[in-house]
C-alpha cells in the first residue's frame, strides 16, 4: 500500500472556495431539530432520528474502527439512527459542514481553529478521539537522530506545504528562529527520508513512523505532543446551530461513538484489523475512484500497528478517569495556545463546547470504564 498520507489542508485554503457561499448555506446545517426526539423520549418511546452524513478526515483504515465497530454491532440503530453515512477523506470537513452538506465532521483542531480565527467560522468542536497531537518530525537513527526540539537547528526537514503553518508551531512554542531551520517541500512519501535527502520529515505516528520502520530503518520520534504542541484531533465537529438544534441527537450519536472506540480496546486485535479490512475493501469497491482503491489492499500487519499507535493517542490518564472524547479544561487551553503558536488566534469558548460529551457521562457513568 502506498505511503501517501492526506494533505492537511489548513482552513486559509479551503475556506477561500467557500467564503461567498457560507453565509447563504449556514442555514442548510441546521436540519433535524430536536423537537420531536425529545417529545418521543418523555413519552417513552424510541427515538428517531433519522438519517446523519459524517465526513470522514482520511480513508476508511484503523482511525475509524470505533465507528465500524458502531455499525457493525448496531449502536448506530440502537441510538435511534437510520443511516449514518460515513464518508471517506480526505476532507477536513469545514466547508461540508458549513454549507449543511454533512451534520458532523471528523476533523482536526488546526483545521477547525484555522477557521475559526480567520473566517469566523461557526464551529465547534464537541469531543474528540485523539486526546494527543499525532504529529511528529520523523528522523532516522543512523541518520540526524533528531531528539529534541533544539536538534532541528541546521537540520533540512522535509515539509508539505498543506503542513507549513503546524511545523512552524513547533518552532515557534520552542524560541527556535525560522531561518535557523531548512525546509525543502515534501510530498507524503518518506522516501525523501529513507534516502537521506532530509534530515527530518513531518509525518503520523500512526502512518509514515510505521512504515518507515517497517521499511526495515531505527527511526527517531519528536512528538508535537510532546515537545510544546499538544493539541486535539480526530475531532467531532459541528457547526452552532446544529449543535443548538439537536443536542439529543447529538448525545445519542456520541453514545453509539463511546461504545463503539470502546470495543476497539476489548475486542481482540486481529479481529478488529479484520473487521477494518472488510469496512476498507467495501469502500474500494463501492468507489473505483476513491483512495481506497487507488491504495490498493490494507497490509494487515501495518493496520494492527497503526491500531495500537492510535490507542496511545486516543487513551490517556484523563481518559480512564473521565471517559472517551472528553477533554479536559487543561487540554482545551493548551490547544488554543498550540494554535495561537501558529498563528490562529482562538479563545477556548470560540472552540469547544463539551457539554453534551460531559452530560453523557453524568447521565451514563458506567461509560467511563471503556477498556472493560
Amino acid at each position: 500500500m502506498p505511503t501517501i498520507r492526506r494533505p492537511r489542508l489548513t482552513a486559509r485554503r479551503l475556506l477561500a472556495t467557500v467564503a461567498l457561499a457560507t453565509a447563504a448555506s449556514l442555514t442548510l446545517a441546521a436540519c433535524g431539530s430536536d423537537d420531536t426526539s425529545s417529545e418521543s423520549s418523555s413519552s417513552g418511546e424510541a427515538a428517531d432520528y433519522g438519517d446523519i452524513s459524517v465526513q470522514y478526515s482520511w480513508i476508511k483504515n484503523e482511525e475509524f474502527a470505533g465507528e465500524f465497530y458502531a455499525y457493525e454491532n448496531g449502536y448506530y440503530d440502537e441510538a435511534g439512527f437510520g443511516t449514518v453515512n460515513g464518508i471517506s477523506g480526505p476532507d477536513t470537513g469545514v466547508a461540508k459542514l458549513l454549507s449543511g452538506t454533512v451534520q458532523v465532521a471528523l476533523s482536526d483542531a488546526a483545521s477547525v481553529g484555522a477557521a475559526i480565527a480567520e473566517q469566523d467560522a461557526p464551529l465547534k468542536i464537541i469531543g474528540a478521539t485523539f486526546q494527543k497531537n499525532p504529529f511528529t518530525i520523523l528522523s532516522l537513527k543512523d541518520g540526524a537522530d533528531i531528539q529534541t526540539p533544539q536538534d532541528l537547528v541546521g537540520k533540512t526537514i522535509g515539509v508539505q506545504d498543506s503542513n507549513a503553518s503546524v511545523f512552524n508551531a513547533i518552532l515557534n512554542a520552542n524560541g527556535i528562529d525560522p531561518d535557523d531551520v531548512t525546509v525543502v517541500p515534501v510530498d507524503f512519501d518518506p522516501t525523501p527520508l529513507m534516502n537521506g535527502e532530509v534530515d527530518g520529515f513531518m509525518a503520523y505516528l500512526t502512518n509514515e513512523a510505521i512504515t518507515v520502520e517497517e521499511a526495515g530503518y531505527d527511526v527517531t520520534n519528536l512528538a508535537y505532543a510532546e515537545n510544546g504542541v499538544p493539541y486535539v484531533a480526530e475531532t467531532f465537529t459541528v457547526t452552532d446551530q446544529y449543535l443548538a438544534e439537536n443536542q439529543d441527537l447529538l448525545k445519542a450519536f456520541l453514545i453509539a461513538e463511546i461504545k463503539g472506540w470502546s470495543d476497539t480496546f476489548t475486542e481482540p486485535s486481529e479481529d478488529t484489523v479484520d473487521l477494518i479490512t472488510k469496512y476498507y475493501d467495501q469502500a474500494a469497491s463501492e468507489n473505483a475512484d476513491g483512495l481506497e482503491s487507488v491504495f490498493g489492499s490494507l497490509d494487515p500487519a501495518k493496520t494492527g500497528k497503526g491500531l495500537a499507535a492510535e490507542q496511545e493517542l486516543i487513551s490517556t490518564d484523563d481518559t480512564e478517569a473521565n471517559g472517551l472524547f472528553t477533554i479536559t479544561d487543561d487540554l482545551q487551553q493548551q490547544t488554543v495556545d498550540s494554535l495561537a503558536a501558529a498563528g490562529w488566534d482562538v479563545s477556548v469558548d470560540d472552540m469547544f463546547d463539551t457539554s453534551l460529551i460531559d452530560e453523557i457521562y453524568e447521565e451514563n457513568p458506567d461509560l467511563v470504564d471503556y477498556q472493560g
